[in-house]
């Protein structure tokens, strides 16, 4: 509505001024023709007395010549000098006569045009005056426009950051030719079941790889209670040592190499299980180089891992909001300076770059997939703990004597050593706010529908597990409680799951 109103009042503007400046033309032409018709009358009556005076005088001197001429015929010689004379003195009068005509003529000429430049000043001043308002008129709109286009971008800016990530949750569903998941919850609910009643199915034909996820290389126990449960079954099992905050295309490569120097080392196809970015990363391996990963790699299972994007990543780096440009700022003074990370790490997170690699870039078929996501507990329980209880077990204590460090609890519980982390209370938190904004569910980081990738195999946990619960074991288990479950036991499930698939698929 005030965009139309400033145009509207432009055009008006616009339109007075052609109407005064035509004005001024008119008025200015017809001045003119007044002062040429006023030249001309003076000038041709003074042309007029110019040639009569001229006449007369040229009559008087013919006259006096011929008196001349008739009373001296004794010498004709005399009389032809006489004529001479006369005619020269003629010719004199005549080069006299035009010369005061052309002074005559310049004076009046300066005199006319004094009298009407002195008519035509007020005329100037009105023309200059009139100028300077629509200069004023002009410059007084133009703050105006600029000041319109200045509140629009910012009004623009708020819709755009209040919006935030509305139409692009879930975008994986909706998006033309991708392929519908499946779910799969019941057979891991039966899976874990029975490894938790002591019923192992993991075969050592493979080589087990697990992928960290962002921030990894921040804490210490990231992965290792999972690795060391599956080393004791005497499988191989291994971390993908790679900088968890590189871009995921520099991880994909990086992660290509490990793959395939664990399958020559060994001759056995690698399972990868990816948490968080980590899936992401395995994610990007298998569809940039599946040529390279066809008969290398057996399953991979995505562990609460954004592959449609995730909304924190989005509403933190969205160009076009509120403090957009300060915001990267402190993220990129977070994660370069101080992480010595990479920012793409967390762009490669958005809906928009997201959408752009999977674009790009599809997944092999032959290779089985289970996605795994699962919901925080938004409780005030939760979010009043303010923590999230791990271990670190100390392999470097020394040994007592008589002391059987693998089959001795006592030992091993004095080796374990509890590590808070403030993590618990930020993931309920987070999940709450996502919740309340958008109305979606998720783990505090990534949403349960961008958690699914297109035709894989879903899981979807009955029990609510934060972000950060699949990659760190419970310090204290309750033996009386039966539905407290292990994050290694359910690891072992997801990738037992994976075996299954595959054989599936090759018979």
């Amino acid at each position: 509505m005030a965009n139309n109103n400033v145009s509207a009042i432009c055009s008006c503007c616009s339109e007075m001024d052609g109407i005064f400046s035509r004005l001024l033309i008119l008025t200015s032409s017809i001045t003119r023709r007044l002062i040429e018709f006023f030249e001309d009358i003076l000038l041709r009556d003074v042309n007029r007395l110019l040639r009569d005076s001229e006449i007369n005088s040229y009559g008087q001197s013919q006259t006096s010549a011929t008196y001349a001429s008739s009373s001296r015929d004794c010498n004709s010689d005399t009389s032809i000098a006489f004529l001479d004379r006369n005619a020269s003195d003629l010719d004199d009068h005549h080069s006299l006569t035009n010369s005061g005509l052309e002074i005559v003529n310049r004076n009046y000429h300066r005199g006319v045009r004094f009298i009407f430049k002195g008519l035509m000043l007020p005329l100037y001043c009105f023309e200059f005056a009139w100028g300077s308002v629509i200069a004023s008129w002009r410059c007084s709109c133009y703050h105006m426009r600029c000041m319109q286009a200045n509140m629009q971008s910012f009004v623009s800016r708020i819709v755009k950051t209040l919006h935030g990530s509305s139409d692009d949750i879930g975008w994986l569903q909706s998006a033309p030719g991708m392929a519908p998941v499946e779910d799969g919850s019941a057979r891991f609910v039966e899976l874990l079941q029975g490894i938790r009643n002591g019923l192992h199915k993991l075969p050592d034909s493979f080589v087990y790889l697990l992928i960290p996820g962002l921030f990894s290389n921040l804490g210490p126990l990231y992965f290792v209670s999972t690795k060391r449960f599956f080393s004791k079954m005497g499988l191989a099992c291994h971390i993908a040592k790679i900088h968890s905050e590189a871009s995921v295309e520099q991880n994909a490569w990086e992660l290509k190499q490990y793959i395939e120097e664990l399958y020559w080392g060994s001759g056995k196809r690698v399972m990868l299980l990816g948490h968080s970015k980590g899936g992401v990363d395995a994610a990007a391996a298998l569809s940039i180089y599946s040529e390279e990963l066809r008969d290398k790699v057996a399953g991979l299972a995505l562990v609460q891992s954004p592959y449609g994007g995730t909304p924190i990543a989005s509403d933190i780096l969205r160009e076009g909001q509120v403090a957009d440009k300060e915001t990267r700022r402190i993220m990129e003074f977070l994660i370069c300076k101080l992480i010595k990370g990479d920012i793409r790490a967390l762009e490669d997170l958005t809906y928009e770059k997201r959408k752009e690699f999977v674009g790009a870039h599809k997944l092999p078929e032959n290779i089985p997939i289970i996605s795994f996501h699962s919901e925080a507990s938004v409780a005030p329980g939760v979010i009043a703990t303010l923590s999230h209880i791990a271990h670190a077990e100390l392999p470097w204590l020394p040994q007592f004597p008589g002391e059987d460090r693998e089959n001795d609890d006592f030992a091993l519980a004095a080796r374990k050593v509890p590590v808070v982390f403030p993590v618990s209370a930020a993931m309920a938190l987070s999940a709450l706010h996502l919740q309340l904004r958008y109305g979606e569910k998720s783990d505090g980081l990534v949403t349960c529908r961008d958690a699914e990738v297109p035709g894989s195999i879903v899981v979807k946990p009955e029990r609510k597990l934060d972000h950060s619960w699949m990659v760190y074991s419970s310090w204290k288990k309750d033996p009386e409680d039966s539905s407290e479950v292990d994050a290694c036991e359910m690891c072992e499930a997801l990738l037992t799951m994976l075996v299954e698939l595959g054989e599936e698929r090759s018979n």
